[in-house]
């Protein structure tokens, strides 16, 4: 079922992230374990990225 959410791109090309960086390190262990590639880490997550007053964020309205 990943492998269809993949869309025929690698695990190599994921980007895991969350709002410290520690629980992405959870789903890049996960991945590994699952025998797929590991993508990568953006270790300041969302607490990085929030900080950041030119990036972009999208907030559904």
């Amino acid at each position: 079922r990943f492998a269809e959410q993949l869309g025929g791109r690698s695990a190599q090309e994921l980007v895991a992230y969350c709002g410290s960086g520690v629980t992405a390190c959870h789903n890049l262990f996960a991945l590994g374990l699952a025998g797929y590639p590991l993508g990568k880490l953006y270790a300041g997550s969302w607490s990085e990225w929030i900080n950041d007053p030119e990036r972009g964020i999208a907030t559904g309205d």
